[in-house]
């Protein structure tokens, strides 16, 4: 008797788990379920595609009549490197960032034309072909100074294509722009002459002021020496006289204050010798500061005295 139950038992619980498995097998089958981020397009055999887009959650379908596709509709990043010619025939290597995403609605449409790898088939061969047409119109030097002008064309055309087959772009940018070596070589080239071509300028506009300061100079000098012939030719020679004179004192001034120079009187002559203190002071001792102090001031009334008897002379005429 236990041995019929126990056998029962068992029969029974692999009858439910057979039921169970069967259970679930049928709502795999029946049921499909689009994830968040996700949308479906159903294929009916009968039918072809249907022309709805199935949202979020759990939905029906007939086993073996109707299969559904599901498409990721998040954006998503995608970039191209294109090799494009100037307007001046300079090869430039470009880097486009491109965000993505399919046009809900029309998902049907794109599954019938492009299938579940639309963007793989499309992105690719519209931005190369719109990246050439976009910077074709442009010169190398432009693309650097003017290029957020390019990018906004290349935004605005590009969208335009890929709107065609119903994909959105949500951002368009140029992420690198590089030219080839021969024109970097090129650019600097032409950077390191406009440096020398400033220099250049900045040189001869140098020479030309001090030009025009030796001009003023000697104006000026030419001035100064044609009042003094003026003065000259009016009162004689006395002036430079005068001047020579003055120059004098202020030359003998000077040596005064020196304790290296001594004076030496002569005979219609006088004598100035540098002497080393040192040695003077052992060949004359301690009256060697008298000595010179009356030496200076001889000289000095001998100059005065000959100032006046020039200013006498002049007076006389």
């Amino acid at each position: 008797m236990g041995t019929t139950d126990e056998a029962s038992v068992s029969f029974v619980t692999k009858l439910a788990r057979s039921a169970f498995g069967t259970l679930t097998n049928v709502a795999e089958t029946v049921f499909y379920t689009v994830d968040g981020g996700e949308r479906a397009v159903l294929f009916d055999r009968f039918r072809g595609v249907v022309n709805k887009t199935i949202g979020e959650g759990t939905h029906f379908r007939i086993p073996w009549l109707q299969k559904p596709y599901i498409f990721d509709i998040r954006t998503k990043p995608h970039t191209f490197s294109s090799i494009s010619g100037t307007k001046d025939l300079q090869m430039v290597n470009l880097t486009l960032r491109i965000l993505s995403r399919p046009d809900i609605n029309q998902l049907p449409s794109i599954f019938k034309t492009l299938g579940l790898q639309y963007d793989d088939k499309v992105l690719p061969s519209i931005s190369n072909e719109v990246l050439k047409a976009v910077v074709s119109q442009f010169n190398a030097e432009e693309l650097l100074t003017e290029r957020h002008r390019v990018s906004a064309l290349v935004h605005e055309r590009l969208v335009h294509r890929a709107g065609d087959f119903n994909i959105v772009l949500e951002d368009v940018a140029i992420t690198h722009l590089s030219y080839s070596a021969e024109f970097s070589k090129a650019v600097e080239a032409k950077q390191v002459a406009q440096q020398e071509a400033e220099r250049s300028k900045f040189v001869v506009a140098k020479a030309e002021q001090e030009q025009r300061a030796a001009i003023i100079r000697a104006e000026g000098e030419s001035e100064a020496a044609k009042l003094i012939s003026d003065v000259t030719n009016d009162v004689g020679m006395g002036l430079i006289e005068l001047r020579r004179i003055e120059a004098s004192r202020e030359i003998a001034a000077t040596l005064g204050r020196s304790n290296n120079v001594t004076y030496v009187p002569g005979n219609g002559s006088q004598m100035l010798l540098g002497l080393n203190s040192n040695s003077r002071s052992e060949a004359w001792g301690g009256s060697v500061e008298a000595r010179l102090g009356s030496a200076h001031s001889i000289y000095i009334l001998i100059l005065v005295l000959r100032a006046l008897h020039l200013v006498f002379e002049v007076g006389k005429y």
